[in-house]
């Protein structure tokens, strides 16, 4: 390690702050005294209740310092990190004085509206990518994820809006968006003939498997992909995909898209394409733990080979933190990877139940615009949530991506129960019903085992343990073979004089 790194891994320590904090305001050009890194505050003495606090925080945080890959950052602060908020500004005030002044508005009612709440949503977007509060991702460019911040609570207020909608009218609104909007579509059946090899059918016994080769199968294979580079952990990419695939035979009697065959739910979709996207997702994030972090200028790297690739590898973290779950460690992290499961599944559920109810075909570009919109703001999200769950002393709330992530996912899910309720409430079927409850009461059953029974017998054992240590040694011969007295007033006082005769 370099000097000025190991000058800042000392000022993170000093200053109760992480390391990947101190080297993050490096990166941005911060000039906080605190994490600049200078040799004076480096080698200024703290006082002793600060030098304690350090050391518990240090003590605190070695697991945690334990999952981050060190980096190395010559701290170069150029044009592309500087903040610019004069200069948007300034461009700003000049497109709306143009608009005003030189423009003529034109006479069409319906598209000033659009227009004016178009123009609306970007003044918002160029306030918030310059001024919003960074998060924990800062490549490609810090702006790059307030941008999507700010999308996030567009989205959250457009849902907010069409939840106190009637019916009709919101549906009808989606017009405004796209004119083809607004009508009733019919569902896919994915079932039908489960047959692998059809005989009866001459010309191609393989046609069941032919049909289901839409445009899906890559589709599935990158969404788990992506899910797994934003999860970090192999068990639970594979516990929420089995679980989507027990939802969609649980709820295939409400959604006619639900109803595939058995080996399109076991092999094609758990088997091949999530499994194939968990793979290769688990490849890159080992790749990814195991890259070296060093970071230059572009303008400090002699060779064009080194800046090309420099310029490549803006694109990928700047640091890696290891995600380590850690679910059976204690009760709080259990709950929390059941809610991020839960959450997961709830998302998940509403991609297909949104487009059943708001009338839109699965290939608009609204519902790959809203998958898109999660692969940017699911990263994110998911840091801050781990963060939030792993170190509770630094991070002492939410982050805010994370709580615009469960706010727009629990908003979609309430527009579903609004604008459809009978479908939601079709009777499940009792065989169902069984399975889920023996689900559910197995998953309580465990916790209780696990962090109130177990503990509390974990705690009676330790408890007898350490008594029977103490009267052993209560019972050991003192002196010339004497024992000690077995109880009350007189044991006691055998005590009393062994420790006399130790002392003499």
């Amino acid at each position: 390690m370099t000097k000025p790194d190991s000058k800042r891994s000392s000022v993170a320590l000093v200053t109760g702050k992480p390391a990947n904090a101190a080297e993050e305001q490096v990166n941005n050009g911060s000039s906080d005294p605190s994490v600049s890194g200078s040799p004076h505050h480096a080698l200024t003495p703290a006082t002793p209740t600060k030098h304690k606090s350090a050391k518990q925080v240090s003590r605190d945080n070695l697991s945690r310092r334990n999952t981050e890959s060190e980096v190395f950052d010559d701290g170069t602060n150029t044009f592309f990190w500087r903040a610019h908020t004069v200069t948007v500004l300034f461009i700003l005030t000049c497109v709306l004085v143009y608009v005003t002044l030189l423009e003529e508005t034109p006479q069409d009612t319906t598209y000033n509206t659009k227009r004016g709440i178009v123009a609306s949503i970007l003044v918002f977007l160029c306030f918030g990518v310059t001024q919003a509060k960074d998060g924990p991702f800062t490549r490609p460019h810090p702006a790059y994820w307030r941008f999507w911040l700010c999308v996030s609570v567009v989205y959250e207020l457009f849902l907010i809006f069409v939840l106190f909608q009637t019916v009709r009218d919101g549906r009808q609104f989606m017009k405004y968006i796209d004119p083809k909007l607004g009508v009733a579509l019919p569902e896919r059946d994915y079932g039908g003939n489960c047959l692998i090899y059809d005989p009866g059918n001459t010309t191609d016994p393989w046609h069941n498997i032919w049909d289901k080769m839409d445009g899906f199968v890559p589709a599935h294979f990158l969404g788990w992909y992506i899910k797994t580079l934003v999860i970090r952990d192999w068990w639970m990419c594979m516990i929420i995909s089995v679980m989507f695939e027990f939802l969609e035979y649980s709820l295939e009697h409400q959604l006619p898209n639900f109803s595939e065959c058995w080996w399109d739910h076991w092999i094609m979709d758990v088997l091949v394409c999530n499994g194939l996207g968990i793979y290769a997702g688990m490849k890159t994030l080992g790749w990814l733990s195991m890259k070296p972090y060093q970071w230059q200028g572009l303008w400090n790297i002699p060779t064009y080979k080194g800046k090309i690739k420099r310029m490549a590898f803006q694109f990928t973290p700047y640091s890696w933190v290891k995600f380590e779950w850690k679910p059976a460690s204690n009760l709080r992290r259990w709950l929390a990877v059941l809610g991020i499961i839960f959450m997961f599944l709830l998302a998940e559920l509403n991609t297909f139940y949104l487009k059943f109810v708001l009338w839109m075909p699965p290939e608009h570009y609204l519902v790959l615009l809203r998958l898109v919109f999660f692969v940017n703001v699911g990263g994110v999200a998911m840091r801050e949530i781990y963060d939030f769950m792993d170190d509770p002393k630094f991070y002492r709330k939410l982050g805010q991506q994370a709580w615009l992530v469960a706010a727009i996912t629990v908003t979609e899910f309430l527009i579903v129960v609004k604008y459809d309720p009978r479908t939601i409430m079709l009777p499940i079927p009792f065989f169902v019903t069984q399975c889920w409850f023996l689900g559910i009461v197995l998953i309580l059953s465990w916790t209780l085992w696990r962090f109130f029974i177990r503990d509390i017998t974990l705690r009676y054992k330790d408890a007898r343990r350490r008594k029977q240590e103490v009267t052993g040694d209560c019972g050991r011969p003192h002196g010339n073979g004497g024992t000690a007295t077995p109880s009350g007033r007189s044991k006691l006082n055998g005590i009393s004089e062994s420790l006399r005769h130790r002392k003499s």
